[in-house]
């Protein structure tokens, strides 16, 4: 079994349990995660599985989770067992506690630059080094910025930190953790990149999931276009013949092979705040038009982001032999793009490895991985309209 250690907010140490029904660990990429344990209540440690108390893989401090739910087990005639089913999230859904609050002298956090130092600027803001020091969490801290990914424009107004991550994670490909730092005393904040360990390139040893190659049990592949959008109308601030509209891949899309879609970008601004000074030679601050060529940026990263929650998508989700030759977090981990080949269905494809779920149980361990996107249950999707709809409410 993996062992388990259990600590508090303090980074005081309570106890290790190393024997319990079952584990499943599950860490992903761009969104949040979870730990499900059912341990019997008179094991070492059970009793100290507590709200708040943190547990973490031994010397795995990137395991970090938090216990937010437990509960007495029920059998299947609805009576009491002895175990307790503890649920618990990774440290870093704190980033679901805060909203993304815009400065006072504007309606948008609006943050232009390389994805990594866009992430820690909302984090830096509304976490770590907020106006209101209510909204501060302890001991949180921000790893020194390396400005990895590719630049983007972002504009928030009390979006959800984490959702507000979790787009720009999937955008850039980046992805983001909170890891617990013993020595310091410190919950550290960070931006990470995965290894490109795909069949066809040099620097890196590939790592192949396929039944041919012994490394994978099963596979399961869906291919869905029910969603799909490839051309999109973006709409700025205006009304009616003058509000400003721009066009993605009009030129590259016709017939059955064009599915539009319209973006309402109307919180795009077409002004901005410039000081200066009176006659007098006092301060001043106006509104000035911005640079067309800027808006129109804008409203293109705008349409594009929407045109990616339509994109084709494809859904692999497999389960990793136990003795695969290809060793997980030695070989390849969460965030590494790899190859996966099924040769009887004709699929070769590269992708990154978005989720993990480790399995620990009495009849041994097992690994679940998911590469690009797990399926999009009914939840997720209804969560994903919701949050377009507060967006269109707020503006």
């Amino acid at each position: 079994m993996l062992p388990l250690r259990i600590i508090d907010l303090n980074f005081r140490l309570y106890d290790e349990i190393t024997q319990y029904e079952s584990l499943q660990l599950t860490r992903s990429w761009s969104d949040i995660g979870s730990v499900e344990i059912k341990i019997n209540r008179y094991m070492q440690g059970a009793n100290q599985l507590l709200a708040d108390r943190i547990i973490f893989p031994h010397t795995q401090l990137h395991k970090g989770y938090i216990i937010r739910h437990r509960e007495i087990e029920l059998d299947e005639a609805g009576k009491e067992t002895e175990n307790w089913l503890i649920k618990a999230l990774p440290l870093k859904s704190w980033m679901t506690q805060r909203n993304i609050l815009p400065p006072s002298h504007t309606a948008y956090d609006n943050k232009q630059g390389k994805a990594e130092t866009v992430m820690k600027h909302y984090v830096n803001n509304n976490a770590v080094n907020p106006v209101d020091r209510k909204r501060k969490f302890p001991n949180l801290v921000i790893a020194p910025d390396q400005q990895r990914g590719d630049t983007i424009n972002r504009s928030a107004r009390f979006d959800v930190l984490s959702e507000e991550l979790t787009t720009i994670s999937q955008l850039s490909g980046l992805g983001w953790n909170i890891i617990i730092d013993i020595k310091n005393k410190q919950f550290v904040f960070d931006v990470q990149v995965g290894v490109n360990r795909v069949a066809t390139q040099r620097v890196n040893p590939p790592v192949i999931f396929s039944p041919e190659y012994n490394s994978l049990k099963s596979m399961g592949y869906t291919e869905s276009y029910l969603d799909y959008k490839n051309m999109a109308y973006v709409a700025g601030q205006g009304e009616g013949i003058e509000r400003r509209v721009i066009t993605l891949n009009d030129d590259t899309t016709e017939g059955f092979n064009r599915y539009e879609l319209f973006v309402d970008a109307r919180d795009v601004e077409e002004t901005m705040q410039q000081d200066g000074v009176d006659e007098e030679g006092n301060p001043t601050n106006e509104d000035v038009p911005r640079p067309v060529d800027d808006i129109i940026k804008d409203l293109t990263d705008r349409g594009e982001e929407k045109l990616d929650e339509h994109k084709q998508e494809i859904f692999m989700e497999g389960q990793i032999l136990t003795k695969s030759p290809f060793v997980y977090e030695k070989d390849w981990d969460l965030g590494d793009i790899t190859t996966e080949q099924y040769k009887e269905w004709g699929i070769t494809m590269d992708a990154r490895i978005t989720e993990v779920k480790e399995i620990y149980e009495v009849s041994g361990k097992r690994i679940e991985v998911a590469f690009d996107n797990d399926k999009p249950t009914f939840i997720s999707l209804l969560k994903r309209e919701l949050k377009q709809l507060k967006k269109d409410l707020k503006r």
